[in-house]
This record gives structure tokens, sequence and C-alpha cells, in this order.
């Protein structure tokens, strides 16, 4: 039977940047009388030390199951949330962000309603989200040590050179007949001066030579399925005729 969530809401001021616009004791009152949650309360700085204790009391002290942090980006500053939410016990993925920081008090500062009336959306379609989270366990995958790239003008090359040159098995794709790009048809380079088979030329030999190069020309990429490490692609080899 699964457990009755029971959530935890924490809603940063961030200094000014978020509390200079938004009206945040507003939208606090207002993430209390959303489905499941247990516990609401704003701080200057959730990311401080005295943030992320009162994140850790209030899971203990509430019987918390879930956590939502309203604040800046979770780019930076997800991980240390997560880590909060594991010393108090929980799963680290039964964990939510809703960024009012980046996504609303920065984009409308001369517009303090309009901007917290969308806070109040972004926390409630994180606590519905929330509600659906479930505990998951990190496992370890073996990485494919073969990459695709897509094109072989000089870029393409360039990259697929460079990786190969690293261990990597390689499929280049190019769906011309030739390979080279926009660069074989240059005469000289801006602002060198240089001819631009001069440059390009040694790297399509070095390309072509490569053991763990596969090149296809007049080839699309069909299909492609996976995940990073490991994914699977389809590659349409097209008659030359």
């Amino acid at each position: 039977m699964k457990e009755e969530p029971r959530l935890g809401v924490f809603i940063c001021h961030c200094g000014v940047n978020i509390g200079g616009v938004v009206k945040v004791p507003e939208v606090v009152e207002y993430a209390k009388t959303l489905p499941h949650v247990t516990y609401a309360e704003d701080n200057i700085y959730t990311c401080s030390e005295a943030g992320l204790d009162s994140i850790k009391d209030a899971v203990k002290k509430y019987n918390l199951n879930r956590v939502i942090v309203a604040s800046c980006t979770p780019r930076t500053h997800e991980p240390l949330f997560r880590s909060a939410c594991v010393e108090a016990g929980l799963n680290p993925y039964l964990f939510e962000m809703a960024n009012i920081r980046e996504q609303c008090s920065w984009v409308h500062p001369k517009e303090p309603q309009k901007a917290t009336e969308k806070a109040k959306d972004l926390i409630r379609m994180a606590v519905a989200k929330s509600r659906l989270l479930e505990r998951l366990q990190i496992k370890e995958a073996g990485v494919t040590l073969r990459a695709l790239v897509i094109g072989a003008g000089i870029a393409g090359l360039r990259s697929a050179l460079d990786l190969a040159n690293r261990g990597f098995e390689v499929c280049l794709i190019e769906k011309a007949p030739s390979i080279g790009g926009r660069m074989a048809q240059l005469s000289e380079l801006y602002p060198t001066g240089e001819y631009a088979l001069d440059v390009l030329k040694p790297i399509m030999e070095a390309v072509a030579s490569h053991p763990k190069i596969k090149l296809f020309t007049n080839s699309e990429l069909e299909a492609l399925d996976g995940f990073i490490g490991n994914f699977k692609a389809k590659i349409v080899v097209k008659p030359r005729y």
C-alpha cells in the first residue's frame, strides 16, 4: 500500500531577488491550502545552513515524506537540497523544485501581483508532481565507447577525429555523396588567407584512414533510441545511382 503523501513546502526570499517582487508570505499561505501539504514556511535564504537545517528539522518534526523548495534554479541548488533530504532520512528523489526566481521574479520585476500569482502556479505544479514521486535507487550502467557524429563538414570531421584519437569507435554519417561540407567549396579562408583545401585535406585523409572511424556517405539517421551511454541508431544508406 502506498503511503499518504505528506508534503513540506519551503519558499525562499533569496534576499530581495524573489522577496523584493513576489509576496512570499501570501504564497506560503496559499501553499498551505494545497492537497497533501502538511507544512509550509518561508526562509530568507533556504540554501543557507539555517535554511537547510529548517528543512531537516521539519521533515523529522512533521513526518514529511516529500519536500518542495521554491527558490532559484535547480541547476545549481538541487544537489544541495537533495543532500539535506538524505540527511533527514528521505530518499533524494522524493524532492522537487519550483524555480520562482529565474522563471518568475526576475522576468516580472515590475509586476509583483502577477509574479505572485505565477509563483503560486509554479508551486501548485510542483506540489502536484511531488505527490507522484517514488523512491528511486541509483544504479550504475556501462557506457559503450562508441560515438555517432552527424555531418562530415569540418566540425564533424574534427570531432570524429578527436573522439577516435581518444579511443572511441566512431560512426560518421554524411547525407551528401562526399565529405568536407561547405569548406570544400571555398577557395581561401578568412582572415588568414589560407587555401581551404590545404587545411581540410589532411583532416579528411586522417579521418578516411583512421581504423576507429567508419564513414557513411549518402546516409541519414532514421531512428535513435536508448539513453546516455547506450544509444541505438538506425542509419539509412542511400543508393548512389
